[in-house]
């Protein structure tokens, strides 16, 4: 496939973030294990839940911004689910706990 739907979501979500800067930090990985939920995208920060959702394509990028921008706001990296973009209601494909981070 010439520009499969993961690259067209990330070249999306690129073109977003140039057009309105925000402190988002886009990695590109090639697999997330989730063959059969379509595009995935994975949102992490330090100290929180860590979140996966699938079943996304380019025409999600904006909700996806405004969903790490809810999570990033958000105390435990948790975003109740009447605060979510209608269009991600049932992207979550699951949640992992944050890593405890070792004393200093």
């Amino acid at each position: 496939m010439e520009n499969p739907p993961g690259a067209q979501l990330l070249e999306r979500l690129q073109t977003v973030l140039e057009a309105s800067p925000q402190p988002i930090t886009l990695r590109p990985v090639a697999c997330l294990a989730a063959c059969d939920r379509g595009c995935t995208a994975a949102i992490a920060m330090p100290g929180r839940w860590t979140w996966l959702l699938g079943h996304l394509g380019p025409e999600k990028a904006e909700d996806l911004l405004a969903y790490a921008k809810l999570y990033a706001a958000s105390a435990k990296g948790t975003v109740m689910p009447s605060r979510r973009p209608a269009s991600l209601s049932d992207m979550i494909l699951g949640r992992v706990p944050a890593a405890e981070q070792e004393p200093s």
